[in-house]
């Protein structure tokens, strides 16, 4: 990655030396704002949070694979242009490390989300199917954070300090949409835990990446999964299909998840053997092209989770 990085920033180079790419100022003809980010949540939370008062981009084009992502020229020239900038973190961003170490242009201001709150561990449950031996004994830090209502607050406050200092004539307008987006992110956290607090049954099981650590800590919930959040791994192993098929059984659980652009296959062997339904839980990491032009927002995809998940506690 690190040798592709340093070709795209060569290219880079040479792009805004020629062809000069690179504005002399990082706000658009109009005044506003340009925010850069690389996923979906921070993308919405500064669209619920800004309004039009910003130009806000979202690197990851939508129906595509946040893990498979490799920025073009064209990209790194946005995020050197940024008036803000928003990435994860961790291991999957090491590319925008080599971008903001470069000594290129930078982005007047940078957020990582997983500088913004406590990150946990990647956690490697019994069943799991892991890339290596040595896989289950490294340690890695979980980056979806996001998937958390709770986290989602926390983010959204520090993304509003950030627009406050860099366009103070509009500090009220973010203010009060940040207050509003709170509220609702609260009600939604409350009907989470309403949910928890009623169900017998607390166990999920996904037969897929299990990129939902924030959230089960959050509500207290176990969970079985095919692979750690982050897994590259496509097949699971016959003993991880053998052991959460007799985990549905013995636990008597109603539902096998699985998440956005998956093809289900695993889920579909499980259900099979079990009489279980499948459904999604929808991490947020990125949306469908059909989602976007619908307007589909955070609260929109997680009030969607919130229906599925009463299903698979009843």
């Amino acid at each position: 990655m690190k040798k592709l990085t340093a070709i795209i920033l060569s290219a880079v180079f040479v792009l805004t030396l020629f062809c000069g790419c690179t504005t002399v100022g990082n706000k658009d003809d109009e005044g506003k704002l340009n925010v850069v980010t690389t996923i979906f949540p921070p993308y919405d939370f500064v669209r619920q949070i800004a309004g039009d008062n910003v130009n806000v981009s979202m690197l990851l084009k939508p129906g595509t694979e946040s893990h498979n992502y490799d920025p073009t020229p064209k990209d790194i020239i946005k995020i050197q242009d940024a008036d803000l900038f928003i990435y994860v973190g961790g291991e999957s961003d090491e590319w925008v490390r080599d971008i903001l170490e470069s000594d290129d242009k930078q982005p007047r201001k940078i957020i990582a989300l997983t500088d913004c709150v406590d990150t946990v561990q990647e956690d490697i449950t019994t069943g799991m199917t892991v890339e290596s031996e040595s896989d289950g004994d490294k340690i890695e830090y979980d980056e979806h954070v996001w998937t958390s209502p709770v986290n989602a607050i926390t983010i959204s406050k520090k993304i509003t300090q950030a627009l406050q200092e860099l366009d103070t004539k509009n500090k009220k307008v973010y203010e009060k949409n940040m207050l509003e987006f709170a509220r609702d992110l609260s009600a939604l956290d409350n009907d989470f835990r309403e949910t928890v607090e009623n169900a017998e049954n607390k166990v999920l099981i996904f037969a897929d990446r299990f990129p939902m650590r924030y959230f089960a800590d959050e509500y207290g919930l176990a969970y079985f999964a095919a692979f750690p959040g982050c897994s590259s791994e496509m097949e699971p192993s016959a003993a991880t299909v053998s052991f959460l098929i007799d985990k549905v059984k013995s636990k008597k659980i109603p539902v096998v998840f699985t998440i956005e652009f998956s093809n289900g296959k695993v889920a579909d062997t499980i259900c099979e053997a079990t009489g279980a339904k499948k459904l999604e839980f929808h991490s947020c990491h990125n949306v469908s092209q059909k989602m976007l032009d619908d307007g589909a927002t955070y609260i929109s995809i997680m009030r969607t989770n919130l229906k599925n998940l009463k299903e698979a506690l009843a």
